[in-house]
């Protein structure tokens, strides 16, 4: 059994089953066989401009659609949420699309908004605009993902500039602040200046230069006046059970738009640029954000969680660095070229290499999420019915802790910079975001929500078991095929032997019923899943 993964990968030779399958766990969610078989033949490298130019899946706004989302009925689903869960999770776990969709997932929690507070008419719909932004974008470029991201109707809502009016002397209403403040600090250029390779410039004292102060926010805020939804494509419907029409869905992809007339005309000053009294809405909006995206920050900013959330959560300043040069040069002189982030964070020689063994704070916890769409994807989750009715997991009681999409704040779900406290991490001076999350209630939570969905489904979403129901009755191989393709082979000899042994105690042969390889299949995927050695993805 391979234990190390990565040393041939990184020199350039053929990988190994499980350096393939380790590489594919952090490009997209699953492992599948014909996918590592691509990666031993073609390379990483070569395997990601592949994955750039697969087809697109079908986009959330549509699935909604074709799921009959778009009912206008008594009942009013038009304002209930819930249908964002059902679109995010078909898009994670159905689609075929995965390093899109994986891709699209970490930018969601770089650029956040969450479907709690959404409401009014078609808040499913409002989630599934920005998902396929994400997706739109995912290999294009950041400039323009920035811009979609500032006019998305769902943004608009979440950070408020929908509605932002300009200053009004009379009543002493001043522009509202939090988008341009959340530009700033969470969207492009952070709160301290960064040399190219993500560190800290220190200044006076030895303290960190702030890249921002108030008056940048306040002058910021003016460009993003007088927008709001954009109306125009909209029909109404008059129904029986209320006084006021049923809008269509149009508005929750349509860029918003701007009411000169709402938009302030006073002089905006920030980081440095100028924007003159009275210049038109669109062209200031253009200035301020080149602006912000010609800032140094940027890449090393934008490229350090990148690699948090696809490879290890403590980045050497030279891998930081590399990714943030590819961000400032795709090699053809583009900035911003997201393809490019993506092959310097999945391809570089510190993210193919094996794990130091001397180092167990290496790598990233698996979030939730990740975790349970790889095993979905892995073991042929489908929706019998079409409308994959999965709801909000993010309890931690009896969910998974986490639900897509479903942020409960700005911030994310977990911070890039948290250090567990008094921890062998925090000893190390090194941080662990996703242990934000994990504490004894929401651990405790994981397992029980493992036990009754990797049986029974979701509902009617429910796996098939495919792909191991043929070595159900042999325990050693379905652990070693567990192994690989759900944890790039990093469960030791001593865990798989253990598992192995406890399955054995099932009785299961090859003429047992259905029922009972389900039982074993499904308790093997608990064990696994559960497994220290599974959950810190090195």
């Amino acid at each position: 059994m391979e234990t190390t993964a990565g040393s041939r990968a990184s020199n350039g030779a053929t990988p190994s089953e499980a350096e393939a399958a380790r590489f594919l766990l952090r490009a997209q969610f699953s492992a599948p066989d014909a996918d590592i078989a691509a990666v031993r033949a073609l390379g990483p490298a070569a395997w990601l401009d592949k994955a750039f130019q697969a087809p697109r899946g079908q986009r959330g706004y549509d699935w909604l659609s074709a799921a009959g989302y778009n009912e206008v009925t008594k009942e009013a689903r038009y304002f209930w949420p819930m249908a964002g869960d059902h679109m995010i999770w078909n898009q994670l776990i159905a689609q075929p699309d995965q390093m899109r969709q994986r891709a699209a997932f970490a930018l969601s929690q770089y650029f956040v908004i969450s479907l709690n507070p959404i409401d009014g008419f078609w808040p499913p719909y409002i989630m599934a605009g920005w998902w396929d932004v994400l997706c739109d974008e995912a290999f294009g470029n950041f400039r323009t993902l920035l811009e979609r991201v500032s006019l998305n109707a769902g943004m608009g809502m979440y950070l408020n500039t929908k509605g932002n009016l300009k200053e009004d002397a009379a009543t002493g209403r001043q522009p509202d602040e939090n988008y341009a403040r959340e530009v700033m600090q969470l969207f492009t250029i952070g709160l301290y200046e960064l040399n190219p390779d993500g560190t800290p410039k220190m200044g006076p004292g030895g303290k960190p230069i702030e890249t921002y102060v108030q008056s940048d926010v306040t002058n910021l805020a003016r460009v993003f006046t007088g927008y709001n939804h954009d109306m125009r494509r909209v029909k109404y419907t008059n129904v029986k059970w209320q006084n006021y029409p049923v809008v269509s869905q149009e508005f929750t992809v349509d860029p918003m738009v701007c009411n000169p007339a709402e938009h302030s005309a006073q002089q905006v000053d920030f980081l440095g640029l100028t924007i003159p009294a009275g210049t038109p809405p669109a062209d200031a909006l253009k200035a301020a954000l080149d602006h912000l995206f010609a800032h140094p920050n940027v890449g090393p900013f934008f490229g350090h969680q990148m690699i948090q959330r696809l490879v290890t959560s403590n980045p050497s300043p030279a891998y930081v660095g590399r990714v943030a040069a590819a961000f400032a040069d795709n090699g053809q002189g583009v900035r911003g070229d997201l393809k490019a982030v993506w092959r310097a964070v999945l391809a570089d020689p510190e993210a193919l290499a094996p794990g130091d063994p001397r180092d167990p704070t290496s790598g990233k916890l698996r979030e939730p999420v990740l975790r349970w769409v790889s095993w979905a994807r892995t073991m042929g989750m489908a929706s019998k019915s079409g409308k994959f009715e999965m709801f909000d997991t993010a309890r931690a009681d009896e969910g998974l802790g986490q639900s897509p999409l479903r942020s409960p704040s700005v911030f994310n779900f977990f911070r890039p910079g948290y250090v567990p406290p008094h921890t062998a991490i925090a000893k190390a001076r090194k941080c662990a975001p996703e242990f934000q999350i994990a504490n004894e209630t929401s651990l405790a939570g994981y397992i029980n929500f493992l036990q009754w969905t990797l049986r029974w489904g979701y509902k009617d979403i429910k796996p098939d078991y495919a792909a191991v129901k043929p070595i159900a009755h042999d325990p050693p191989a379905l652990v070693a095929w567990l192994n690989l393709h759900l944890a790039a082979n990093q469960l030791s000899a001593e865990s798989c032997a253990l598992i192995a042994g406890a399955l054995a105690t099932k009785g299961v042969t090859p003429e047992s019923p259905d029922e009972a390889k389900l039982d074993l299949l499904a308790a093997a995927c608990l064990l696994v899943l559960s497994t220290p050695e599974y959950l810190v993805q090195k």
